[in-house]
């Protein structure tokens, strides 16, 4: 059994946790480590289990609680030297380990999988979470969905799956033309019609619960997100995640 808690997801800062009875992990740390302690003692999680975080990218809505966080509790980063050599100084943590898309961590009881991916960042990761046969995908910040991404999409039991944004409230909203083609771009995010695409294309068997994830506070709407999604439900539950405060700890089973 594994928990797992969207600590924070949006566009202003993405935390996910994934731990067991004795030990956890952080997928990114991009609200300050006052918040991020906040909210897992307001869930019930300990943070005295954390093992490590790992960074996807360096844009400050995935980094900027990771100096301080990991300092205060004496825990790795882990990330790319691509992405740590492209962090902003402050956000720069003091113990570093690098990773290696396709070169799996041990950490704990946690096997954790990079994931190269397609972002405007400089060597950007996503992760698959392998835990007592149970895989959990941490797949946000992806322009357009490559065979790295859906080969380990394919594996998962849940995913943390981007929805970033409505095509019709990006492309009629007020963000500058250039803004709009970057997050459209294959180097950008995840529209609601993209994320429905790859499950239906991708989505392996054993898929069991779907969280929808960085949503945009300008280019989407909750409701957009789950109105675009729900007619899954018959194959899998899907849930959203909040961007002003954690979500439900959920405990996972095979």
């Amino acid at each position: 059994m594994i928990e797992i808690c969207a600590l924070a997801s949006g566009s202003n800062g993405n935390c996910y946790y994934i731990g067991n009875k004795q030990d956890a992990i952080l997928i990114d740390a991009g609200i300050n480590c006052k918040q991020i302690l906040i909210r897992m003692r307001l869930k019930g999680l300990d943070p005295g289990k954390l093992r490590g975080i790992f960074i996807t990218h360096e844009h400050s809505d995935h980094v900027c609680g990771v100096r301080v966080l990991a300092k205060k509790l004496d825990i790795p980063a882990f990330m790319t030297k691509g992405t740590f050599d492209a962090l902003y100084y402050i956000y720069k943590p003091l113990a570093i380990r690098f990773v290696e898309p396709g070169i799996s961590v041990s950490i704990g009881p946690f096997m954790v999988h990079p994931v190269l991916k397609n972002h405007d960042a400089a060597h950007p990761t996503s992760f698959r979470i392998e835990h007592s046969g149970i895989n959990v995908g941490v797949f946000t910040d992806i322009g357009t969905p490559c065979e790295n991404v859906t080969s380990h999409l394919k594996q998962c039991h849940v995913l943390f799956l981007e929805t970033n944004y409505d095509e019709k409230m990006l492309w009629e909203g007020n963000y500058p033309y250039p803004l709009k083609k970057r997050v459209s771009s294959d180097v950008g995010h995840l529209s609601n019609d993209q994320a429905v695409q790859l499950l239906t294309e991708h989505a392996g068997p054993d898929l069991k619960l779907v969280l929808l994830s960085h949503l945009s506070a300008n280019n989407n709407t909750p409701l957009k997100a789950w109105d675009a999604m729900k007619h899954f439900e018959d194959r899998f539950e899907v849930r959203l995640t909040s961007r002003y405060e954690p979500g439900d700890v959920l405990k996972i089973e095979l």
